[in-house]
């Protein structure tokens, strides 16, 4: 499966040249935002943790060893990319427990910058928000463009796609959840089923977000769309005069897309008709996730870039430094800006 088919359309156009991510871990950071005030005391030790090019889940595991505890007892809120260079919380469940002394877990790899107790454990999606600085190398474009670019997607946001990263190689975790759906059976793996019942709901959602880019809807509400606030998972339906809320031009409220599970969307008119339509195309996929036990949600179909600046360290070098909430893709605004050159590469074969 290519881009296309996992992503969709792009919002702005063609990129405005090429560049390199992550040619280092520090060219693709993440804070986590976690505004939980931490008591001091309780039953559970929270870690901010930072890591460089090590996956949220290895960490837990290191940590649970320096512990010497069980896996299942280390908690933590998201899982951050392995290619980069992250900071974030872990929890531990320790009743009864002094500290444990963790130096075995730390190396290069992984840090610990500082700890606490508190009276709950970490939960998972209890972060608000991730904090990315990014940093495009060997940039090959056409400046003028790309500040118009920049200037437009800080003004109207971008489409909400899932990013490719959730597909794994090549889509694989789409082609995987598909053969479990038309067998109608489930992973035995826990990893392995929150992995493909994960990239099916993302892959129809994106399905959904793409003809929407397609046809020029993503940023406007139409009657039957439901709708959501930025930062919240409850949504709404619209009508006539929703449709005229001055706040989906300040960006604070946008249409909805189905994350696909049990109980029918209520979506009204031409929304419903294009999501019954794409559930037409994939029976199998719908109904496994339904049987799944997977609550049917809504997520925004389109991405506010938070305090989003830029700057040029050096000619061919792009900062850019921006917040999104949590569950969305970094990659995807670095999508509506240029394409991305394969890993590896040393040479740029396109002149902008």
């Amino acid at each position: 499966m290519n881009e296309l088919e996992l992503l969709g359309p792009r919002a702005y156009g063609e990129p405005t040249g090429r560049a390199q991510l992550k040619a280092t871990a520090e060219d693709f950071q993440v804070d986590e935002v976690l505004d939980i005030p931490l008591a001091g005391e309780g039953e559970h030790l929270w870690l901010w943790v930072e890591k460089r090019e090590l996956n949220t889940e290895e960490a837990a595991r290191r940590i649970a060893r320096a512990a010497g505890v069980p896996l299942r007892v280390v908690s933590y809120a998201g899982l951050k990319d392995r290619q980069a260079l992250t900071r974030q919380w872990f929890s531990l469940h320790l009743p009864g427990k002094a500290d444990p002394d963790l130096a075995s877990a730390e190396n290069p790899s992984l840090r610990i910058l500082k700890s606490a107790r508190h009276k709950r454990k970490l939960q998972r999606g209890a972060h608000s928000a991730n904090g990315f600085i990014l940093r495009l190398t060997r940039l090959d474009a056409d400046r003028d463009a790309l500040e118009g670019r920049l200037q437009a997607i800080a003004a109207g946001g971008i489409p909400n796609y899932f990013g490719l990263q959730r597909f794994g190689h090549g889509g694989g975790n789409v082609i995987d959840a598909r053969a479990f759906a038309e067998r109608r059976e489930l992973p035995v793996q826990r990893n392995l089923r929150s992995r493909l019942l994960s990239a099916g709901r993302s892959f129809l959602f994106n399905r959904v977000l793409a003809e929407r880019v397609a046809d020029g809807t993503w940023q406007q509400a139409c009657v039957g769309d439901l709708l959501a606030f930025t930062d919240s998972r409850s949504f709404f339906a619209a009508g006539e005069a929703e449709c005229s809320d001055p706040r989906l031009a300040q960006l604070d409220l946008h249409p909805t897309g189905p994350l696909w599970g049990t109980g029918e969307s209520s979506a009204a008119g031409s929304c419903q008709i294009l999501e019954q339509r794409i559930a037409a195309t994939e029976p199998d996929l719908c109904r496994w996730l339904a049987e799944a036990g997977l609550a049917h949600e809504r997520r925004i179909l389109r991405l506010p870039i938070g305090g989003l600046t830029w700057h040029y360290p050096e000619p061919d070098v792009l900062q850019l430094e921006f917040v999104l909430p949590a569950g969305c893709f970094a990659t995807a605004v670095v999508r509506e800006l240029v394409d991305l050159l394969p890993a590896g590469q040393t040479e740029n074969p396109c002149a902008f």
